[in-house]
């Protein structure tokens, strides 16, 4: 099975078959002995009737009782035998879905590691989970057909021949009726796989809906618009369980005609034997052979049955993966070299210049315009933005990453230590140099009340997305890590928002001090920070409507004035 540090391989992507069958061809030894033991012991079961039937013509009817003895042991040394390879055959095709599960969840990580920053602008969170909970096992489970579904094709085979020793009447009438049983499912197979994309879908879409309101059900229910989202919730998950019950008719028709039809199909079989030994052209040992072959066959057909079922969901859900595979991060085609000195960043659609070594502050009374900014400025999507003049397309996005930090207030933090939050590229075990460092990050981000009120301080254990503290702590921690980073340009998204004025005016105060010669930009409509740039951008509709400070701007701009100002006084 796959070791946790093993590379993967690289999956075939070129549809959701083929990435099945890469999941086969990484584990070759493993899904040949899975078809083997699985061929073997379906073979085994068709070598019971067999032994019956010499026990019955040539130890029971005739009355040698050594001869029923010696058939006797056959059967059980047989039975014996047969439960063994039983066993085996689980666990080897256990290991079989396991290696694919973690296969899978392997290269979709690595995939979400690979597109970094560009995930959530690729694809929604709600998209992963579902693969992550769902299309992962499901995937897994299609793998079956490896053991048990080879198995049964080479018991249909060794029946038959057997028959055709038997009667060749009832060998074609096996060899006809078994394939026909299989196509008259196919139909309700291919209505499955509409269906379970179907179902997919919808499925990714109330996910996320299901983690948009776990992040803001506190904020939702602050503005009122809990019930709102509720009904929508309420509206995608009928659609959802009404989607599910089409799924579940089309899977209780497969799953009944897989027993039933099998079934059936034994009583005609057996019909028909039992005629033709009532004739005397077959004995009454024959007679058995052929039920015990027959009633052997319904298990093949039941398995057919179900790795049709399977597969057809695991190609659904291995479509998902290979669209979600075939993502590509923003593309990097730049040659040239960032500027050697801080330069000054220019973002041509809106008319915004950041200047180096400055704080300025972008405030608009839409806050998706200035984070659009910021994200072309910061290289996330495509743009003419420039740096010093040279357009940031051109320049190696290494560079670009290893000095221009782009840091969001809605930034994912990872479950670990406070210390390890605030500096993950510093990992476990940090010497008391290093602890110094994130305290002054802390401090820097007024969140060092935060480390104070933990009981073990920077080495307390935090869980994933900070969910024991509140928004504005986790704010402030977000804040930290980013000034911790202290990178040549900092870009940051409302670093305030959810604070009270008093922490809001020291971290204004705090982050001018901090950054002092470096390259700050941040949006927000707070004036407690705007007071503190040197530089303010008064945006309208995206863009560039004033420049100055936050005085100049107060006196001279009324659409600024009744944006920002929070003082009464001011306005007149």
């Amino acid at each position: 099975m796959i070791d946790a540090y093993e590379d993967p391989g690289t999956p075939d992507v070129r549809g959701g078959w083929r990435y099945l069958w890469w999941l086969v061809r990484c584990q070759p030894g493993r899904s040949v002995a899975g078809a083997l033991l699985g061929s073997t012991w379906m073979v085994l079961l068709a070598a019971t009737p067999y032994l019956m039937a010499k026990a019955i013509d040539e130890g029971l009817e005739p009355g040698d009782w050594s001869a029923l003895s010696g058939w006797c042991f056959a059967l059980f040394a047989v039975g014996s035998f047969n439960a063994w390879l039983s066993i085996m055959r689980h666990r080897t095709m256990t290991r079989v879905r396991m290696d694919a599960n973690f296969r899978t969840v392997k290269v979709v990580v690595g995939q979400a590691v690979r597109l970094g920053a560009a995930l959530s602008r690729r694809t929604g969170a709600g998209e992963v989970v579902t693969i992550g909970v769902g299309d992962v096992q499901t995937i897994a489970q299609a793998l079956t057909v490896v053991g048990p579904g080879v198995g049964a094709c080479v018991a249909y085979l060794t029946v038959a021949a057997l028959l055709v020793s038997v009667s060749p009447v009832l060998a074609a009438v096996v060899l006809l009726g078994i394939p026909a049983l299989v196509v008259l499912v196919g139909p309700f197979l291919s209505r499955l796989q509409g269906a379970e994309t179907e179902y997919r879908n919808r499925q990714g879409v109330l996910t996320a809906r299901i983690a948009d309101l776990a992040g803001g059900l506190r904020v939702l229910n602050g503005l009122g618009g809990k019930s709102l989202v509720a009904d929508a919730f309420h509206r995608d998950s009928q659609h959802l369980r009404t989607q599910g019950y089409r799924v579940g008719a089309v899977t209780s028709w497969v799953q009944a005609l897989g027993v039933g039809l099998p079934t059936l199909f034994l009583a005609v079989v057996t019909w028909l034997a039992a005629r033709l030994a009532a004739q005397g052209d077959i004995t009454v040992g024959e007679l058995v052979a052929v039920y015990g072959y027959v009633a052997v066959l319904v298990g093949p057909v039941a398995f057919w049955v179900e790795c049709g079922y399977q597969l057809s969901r695991g190609v659904v859900a291995a479509r998902r993966v290979v669209d979600f595979l075939r993502l590509e991060p923003l593309e990097d085609k730049g040659t040239r070299d960032a500027p050697a000195e801080p330069s000054a960043l220019h973002d041509p659609e809106s008319g915004v210049t950041i200047l180096p070594a400055r704080l300025t502050a972008l405030t608009s009374a839409h806050p998706t315009d200035t984070a659009t900014i910021l994200d072309r400025l910061a290289r996330y999507t495509p743009s003419r933005a420039t740096w010093a003049g040279v357009p940031l397309d051109e320049i190696r996005l290494p560079q670009i990453r290893e000095r221009i930090l782009l840091a969001d207030h809605e930034a994912d933090l990872f479950a670990g230590t406070l210390g390890e939050m605030i500096a993950p590229h510093r990992g476990a075990g940090n010497c008391a140099t290093s602890h110094n460092e994130p305290a002054a990050a802390l401090h820097a981000a007024v969140a060092d009340d935060i480390a104070q009120a933990l009981p073990d301080g920077l080495d307390s254990q935090m869980d994933a997305q900070a969910r024991n503290l509140s928004g504005g702590q986790r704010q402030r921690i977000r804040l930290a890590r980013a000034l911790l980073a202290n990178p040549e340009v900092l870009l940051a998204v409302e670093p305030t928002s959810a604070l009270d004025a008093h922490t809001e005016a020291l971290v204004a105060e705090r982050l001018r001090i901090t950054r002092t010669g470096r390259t700050t930009a941040l949006t927000t409509t707070s004036p407690l920070v705007l007071d503190h740039a040197d530089t303010v951008l008064y945006l309208v509709d995206g863009k560039l409507a004033a420049t100055g400070t936050h005085q100049q701007l107060l006196a001279q701009e009324p659409g600024y004035r009744a944006l920002v100002a929070r003082d009464v006084e001011v306005v007149k």
